[in-house]
């Protein structure tokens, strides 16, 4: 039998916040209690918060394929990925995975799967710090969406397929000017390149679009994968959501409809370095806004890894209404639950001993010291 005791340590529970000790034993959490313990690590008045579930971030691809022509050995991108995560603080993450690729990227629909290959052996052979499953970015107006999709069936790593539609004029980028100064600045294409690509991207679209998106959503009902609806812009888009079977709207672009959404019981999710920023890279609706108005449920760190804990320290001190519980269940409890892993997400007796230690600096910039998942220390 393994036995921890954690000290002194400010506990951030699913409701509040107490001065304790927690007493971890074979990987789960045994007990909680007020007040110093004359045993165990000393954490000095550090706070100890569950380990953090991360359901998107685009980052293990940026290893994999770090420039164009370059494609990295899987594993090794894998491992030097975790390794970026379980630092941040993560335990758990989904790795989103592109499934539906236009012709002429860096990467094909068969390197996801050898990137999902990937994560089946870190697994199976226990060198993985965090926790990780597979999240299909599934890209519904591109033609090989469906093929992308099928080299997954039967996954059991899959927890959650999220529809998306990144075609320029609507949803992230309804303006087409902003997407051109997006693009060409991440591309350096010119202006008769961009609009080449343009006219292809939305003749695809109106091709492939909707009956990619009512396949796959009936293809995860079919598999019972949970679904997430992608830069939803209007209400029409919330009720193609509704319709779907989705449970979790990423990152809505427009304040009416993450209302609608939310008043629908979808989660909501923003990223947080919108959060960490004070606004979204692409001109849409902020990550506080919402907060604020009561229709934010999960953040991720999308591009950046390390913002998570930022941005719910950040939270809970400029805004009134969301307490530091609240916050951190944000990137915690809540997402574990919505994708079905009840084990986790809170410090409480019989779940999982995931926990990250963080010391606030005088920025305030949380600085985690310590991660552990399932009682270990991984970082």
């Amino acid at each position: 039998m393994s036995e921890q005791v954690f000290s002194n340590a400010r506990i951030v529970l699913p409701d509040t916040v107490i001065c304790g000790s927690i007493h971890v034993t074979d990987g789960r959490i045994a007990d909680i209690g007020e007040g110093a313990s004359i045993v165990g690590d000393d954490f000095g008045g550090d706070y100890l918060i569950p380990g953090l579930v991360e359901l998107h971030t685009d980052h293990l691809e940026n290893h994999y394929a770090p420039r164009p022509g370059v494609l990295w050995d899987p594993l090794s991108a894998l491992l030097a990925h975790d390794a970026q995560v379980a630092t941040a603080g993560i335990t758990t993450v989904l790795d989103a995975l592109r499934i539906g690729i236009e012709p002429g990227s860096k990467v094909s629909i068969e390197d996801m799967r050898i990137l999902g290959d990937a994560i089946h052996r870190g697994e199976r052979e226990q060198i993985l710090r965090a926790e990780h499953f597979i999240h299909l970015r599934c890209e519904v107006s591109s033609e090989n969406a469906r093929d992308g999709f099928l080299l997954f069936d039967g996954d059991q790593r899959v927890r959650l397929a999220s529809l998306m539609d990144h075609t320029p004029g609507q949803r992230q980028f309804v303006s087409l000017e902003k997407h051109r100064e997006f693009n060409q600045a991440r591309t350096g294409h010119s202006d008769e390149v961009y609009f080449t690509r343009l006219k292809k991207l939305q003749e695809s679209a109106e091709k492939w679009s909707d009956a990619n998106r009512r396949w796959i959503a009936d293809a995860c009902k079919a598999r019972d994968v949970r679904m997430a609806s992608h830069d939803d812009a209007t209400e029409d888009h919330v009720g193609e959501a509704i319709r779907d079977g989705v449970v979790i709207a990423e990152f809505p672009t427009t304040r009416e409809a993450a209302r609608a959404a939310h008043d629908h019981g979808m989660k909501i999710l923003m990223g947080s370095p919108n959060v960490v920023r004070g606004k979204s890279h692409s001109g849409n609706v902020s990550a506080a806004e919402l907060a604020q108005h009561g229709t934010l449920d999960i953040l991720s760190s999308d591009y950046v890894p390390v913002s998570l804990v930022q941005a719910v320290f950040l939270l809970s001190e400029q805004l009134e209404r969301i307490s530091l519980p609240e916050a951190i269940g944000m990137v915690s409890k809540v997402p574990a639950e919505i994708v079905g892993l009840d084990d986790r997400g809170a410090i409480e007796v019989g779940r999982r001993a995931d926990l990250v230690r963080i010391k606030l600096t005088d920025g305030p910039i949380p600085v985690v010291r310590a991660v552990w998942r399932e009682g270990e220390r991984v970082s």
